[in-house]
């Protein structure tokens, strides 16, 4: 007879504090992280589900000078307005929930940076800090194989997950960017890859900056009423 392991509250609660104590880093401290760490994350990822266990992902990370060369081809096409470059589609709308959603993460943000409603000019230099990575000392560029679609995509964005919440453990911060993703033919050149493989999203990491005034809060979550709908 097969023996079910018996759950450890204790698990659950560490599950709990990590999901929790996560957010999306805005300011990072200059300070680069040791290799070993960054591999105990990767190593921890790598554990992610994904369909036909075909682990789609593949990842490169910058650091050092290939940061600051990185930053500045990505800086450079994203304040010049060169046309966006995806390999998926970003939402067509924001609507209803979901755009009074992103409006309060935004606003939240630029309160907490003392950007006032409606200045579009301090909105658009802070939204330019997505391809300074925000000062992170690493950027993660997440890819995944063409063939495999959406669903390559999809099982990339659970090894995201997994990545910034080993990262989380290990006393780093993230933070996912889709940005990134806007800028797909740069993206492709600094890899030296070509369309097979398609760029999901970036994640900037390294150690949080906590004075600084754009990690001074933290977004809302919808309650579970909100979310799921029980069907028995």
């Amino acid at each position: 007879m097969t023996m079910l392991a018996q759950p450890d509250s204790r698990d659950f609660e560490v599950v709990e504090k990590l999901l929790a104590a996560r957010y999306s880093c805005r300011a990072f401290k200059p300070d680069s992280v040791p290799r070993a760490t960054i591999e105990r994350v990767l190593a921890a990822a790598q554990k992610t589900a994904s369909w036909c266990n075909s682990q789609p992902w593949q990842v490169a990370i910058f650091s050092g000078d290939a940061v600051k060369t990185f930053g500045e081809a990505m800086y450079k096409a994203a304040s010049e307005r060169a046309p966006p470059v995806t390999d998926f589609d970003f939402p067509r709308e924001y609507k209803g929930v979901y755009l009074d959603r992103r409006r309060e993460s935004g606003f939240q943000l630029y309160n907490a940076l003392g950007i006032e409603r409606g200045d579009k000019a301090a909105y658009n230099k802070q939204m330019l800090e997505n391809f300074r990575f925000f000062g992170a000392p690493h950027v993660a560029i997440i890819t995944s194989d063409e063939a495999l679609g959406i669903y390559g995509a999809i099982d990339c964005g659970g090894y995201v997950s997994n990545f910034m919440l080993a990262a989380q453990a290990l006393g780093l911060a993230t933070i996912p960017q889709a940005a990134l993703a806007g800028h797909a033919d740069v993206v492709r050149k600094h890899l030296g890859v070509g369309e097979e493989r398609r760029v999901v999203c970036g994640i900037s990491f390294g150690y949080a900056d906590p004075a600084h005034l754009a990690n001074s809060y933290r977004t809302n979550r919808a309650s579970i009423p909100e979310a799921v709908a029980f069907i028995e």
